[in-house]
């Protein structure tokens, strides 16, 4: 019988081309392999050439003279065994540099920055390092030291995706959990995102700051939260998902359009009225929008501005409370050493996004009514060289004083000047000094000064 060699081939046909074919990943990885390889290779190489000179110093013979030796032409020398050891042990640093293993084999960047704050408060800082509100009573706490703004962070970067988009991502953790005491600082996440960028359009998840309000003042003092919190700066960091699409209108202009969801952080609804003991309030998705304008006028020279909008609802006492924001971000730099920064916004309940932490009021009639309100901060920053800046900041936020209730904050006012100096390349020294004015309704007025001195090591 002759054996029908269309049915072998057709059997054997799969594992032919299961053979042939490599996926990018399988590539990648074989190539890290041999990387893997020639770094041991590297290291056998060190040792073989140590065991070489050790030898070639044990069996060495007596040195002869010039003189006695015949003068002959001289011959091609190989360099001394002492400098091929130093150039391979160099080979294996350069390669192992800035490198952390992942266990998915893909390039991991550790970052982040060591800090060190000596301060001193004004006695109504609430018990706060910086604090961004004047308490209404003092407090004996009034200076002292502290590392827990050190943060650490990853940077990742992703394989290939389809379409031809590349995945990169980071995640960034401090000490600023727990208490004030320096034996209980407890690990928190700052924030985090996981983004698919294609040439065009980009789509990420995480954790970070509103849609609507991605700048903040430069500052070394306050980095536990954001500066300006309170007072302008709508800094709240959140869950969501977004998606950016960029448009170029030539070489020098074009337009970033950015829309998506925030998952909002409600204040508690039991400080909030007389009859709000059993209330709780959960936090809520809202719909985010922002959309950026930018030009560049040449070198050093640029102009972005950005409007946007917030929508959410809180629900509370069987109400359901609107969240309606509208903002305005810009940058504006006329000259290289120069540049002037801010945000703007308006609406109401801005609790759940950063603002004021009293979105809505419960009277006691039962009307539940959200708290209008207007912030703005502005920053002026010089470039003075390439290792001194000099930075000018403040904000406020103005809430309605007919949505309050006596002793709620009516008007935050924060304003400060630094100077940022970099001692080396990764070492900065920061100097600041600050102060919060706090009005409440009906309540007399209360501010606190607070000073810091700051050491960043860059990482």
């Amino acid at each position: 019988m002759i054996p029908n060699y269309r049915y072998i081939i057709l059997l054997l046909a799969p594992m032919l081309l299961a053979a042939q074919e490599k996926t990018d990943l399988q590539q990648i990885l074989e190539r890290l392999d041999r990387l893997e390889q020639e770094n041991k290779d590297l290291a056998a190489e060190v040792r073989s050439l140590r065991a070489e000179i050790a030898g070639s110093r044990i069996t060495s013979k007596p040195e002869v003279s010039a003189a006695a030796t015949p003068q002959t032409e001289a011959a091609p020398t190989t360099p001394p065994l002492d400098e091929r050891v130093t150039v391979a042990e160099h080979r294996i640093d350069e390669q192992a540099q800035e490198k952390v293993q992942a266990s998915q084999r893909l390039p991991i960047t550790l970052t982040g920055m060591v800090l060190f704050n000596g301060y001193l408060n004004g006695r109504a800082n609430g018990g706060d390092q910086n604090p961004w509100i004047a308490s209404p009573t003092d407090s004996t706490q009034v200076g002292g030291a502290s590392l827990s703004q050190s943060v650490v962070g990853l940077q990742f970067q992703g394989p290939k995706v389809i379409g031809g988009g590349h995945v990169n991502g980071s995640v960034y953790l401090d000490l600023f959990g727990g208490s004030t005491s320096s034996l209980n600082h407890l690990v928190r996440l700052r924030v985090a995102t996981i983004s698919i960028d294609w040439k065009n359009t980009s789509v990420a998840v995480g954790q970070d700051k509103p849609i609507i309000a991605p700048r903040e003042p430069n500052s070394l003092a306050q980095v536990g939260v954001s500066p300006l919190t309170s007072a302008g700066n709508l800094w709240l960091w959140q869950p969501q998902v977004r998606i950016e699409q960029r448009f170029s209108f030539g070489d020098q202009a074009g337009l970033r359009a950015q829309l998506g969801v925030y998952q909002t952080s409600e204040p508690s609804a039991g400080d909030r009225g007389a009859y709000s003991t059993n209330i709780s309030t959960a936090a809520r998705p809202g719909l985010e929008g922002r959309f950026e304008f930018w030009r560049q006028f040449g070198e050093g020279k640029r102009l972005e501005i950005a409007p946007g909008f917030h929508v959410s609802t809180t629900h509370v006492a069987g109400v359901s409370i609107p969240s309606r924001l509208f903002s305005l971000d810009w940058l504006i730099q006329p000259l290289p050493k120069i540049q002037f920064t801010g945000a703007f916004f308006h609406g109401e309940n801005d609790a759940g996004v950063g603002g004021l932490r009293q979105g809505f009021t419960i009277f006691e009639s039962g009307r539940v009514a959200g708290i209008g309100a207007t912030g703005i901060w502005s920053q002026l920053s010089l470039l003075a060289t390439e290792r001194l800046s000099f930075n000018l900041y403040g904000g406020e936020e103005n809430d309605r004083a007919s949505d309050l209730q006596t002793g709620d904050i009516h008007r935050n006012l924060i304003y400060a000047g630094n100077a940022i100096y970099r001692i080396g390349p990764n070492v900065l020294l920061g100097l600041e000094a600050s102060q919060v004015r706090t009005d409440y309704l009906w309540a007399p007025g209360r501010l606190n000064n607070h000073y810091d001195v700051a050491l960043g090591y860059l990482f």
